[in-house]
């Protein structure tokens, strides 16, 4: 197969793709912001704990 073939198969097959609608890109774009920042607070608020257990074990 030449380089060329595959460039003409490729953009066929991209004609298949069912591409999302703008609206739910911008939906999906925004869910993962979301769900982004909240994994993120989770986390900073799991390690501030440790850590403040940790030094209250350790350096009494």
């Amino acid at each position: 197969m030449s380089f060329a073939e595959y460039i003409k198969e490729t953009k066929g097959e991209l004609k298949h793709v069912n591409w999302p609608t703008r609206n739910q890109t911008t939906n999906y774009t925004i869910l993962v912001i979301i769900i982004s920042v909240v994994v993120s607070i989770l986390l900073f608020a799991f390690d501030t704990g440790v850590i403040a257990l940790l030094s209250k074990l350790l350096f009494k």
